[in-house]
């Protein structure tokens, strides 16, 4: 059975992997858009309404950092990077620009499908109805219209930390390590991406405006992982 038709879009510049990606993704029921260049890519983003983004990180003329960088500024689409680099470092930064996932090549087409699958659904399901709203002093989670506001203003979170704000303030006080942050984030279960978490983590706190030294709402329990804590004045 395939699953709802959505429309991907790959960008990689290497023609045998795009060609085996976009294979792999129409068996699947989704309506692919494969590129090779970076400025291609913004042009087919900006032309059509696209439910993720497969993004090699290194291509020719405009790299994918930037790609993801110009994506992000108008859109929270999930977004999987691919890349060569295999120092853990390089990895975190492609997160720290607002990806939702990354594989290092080579990688299993099969598993990226799982992948994208997972973010995909988790994509739909913040957007299905739910309680209206919930606020924690200053902060105040739209549900139902998949929207965040802090002090008033509304804050443009992708859709890996609206999922990481929503699981962790579900339960205040709660301690969530970073696995378990992982399995509920990202929907699967993999060693060695509890750093990805620490990234949303970063990226999370500086669109809340919260300062990790002195925490509004995500507090470090070191050694362990997160929590979420409203304001003092507001428990």
């Amino acid at each position: 059975m395939t699953v709802e038709t959505r429309r991907i879009l790959i960008v990689e510049d290497e023609a045998q992997t795009r060609s085996v990606v976009e294979a792999y993704l129409e068996r699947e029921g989704y309506w692919v858009t494969a590129v090779g260049d970076g400025e291609r890519a913004l042009q087919a983003f900006e032309s059509h309404r696209y439910d993720g983004v497969v993004l090699d990180l290194n291509l020719p003329g405009l790299p994918g950092e930037e790609v993801c960088r110009r994506i992000r500024d108008v859109s929270d689409v999930p977004i999987i990077m691919l890349t060569a680099k295999g120092a853990e470092e390089e990895r975190i930064a492609g997160l720290d620009l607002g990806a939702d996932d990354y594989l290092v090549k080579p990688f299993s087409p099969r598993e990226l499908v799982a992948r994208l699958r997972a973010l995909l659904r988790r994509a739909k399901s913040e957007t299905e109805p739910q309680r209206s709203r919930v606020a924690y002093g200053p902060l105040e989670i739209d549900l139902a219209g998949h929207k965040v506001f802090v002090d008033g203003g509304e804050v443009d979170l992708t859709a890996s930390e609206y999922k990481l704000l929503t699981t962790l303030s579900r339960y205040p006080g709660r301690v969530y390590s970073r696995m378990e942050l992982v399995e509920k984030v990202l929907g699967y279960d993999f060693e060695g991406y509890e750093r990805a978490i620490d990234s949303h983590i970063k990226n999370l706190r500086a669109k809340l405006d919260d300062d990790p030294k002195e925490p509004r709402f995500v507090h470090t329990v070191f050694g362990v992982g997160y929590r979420f804590e409203p304001p003092v004045s507001e428990q």
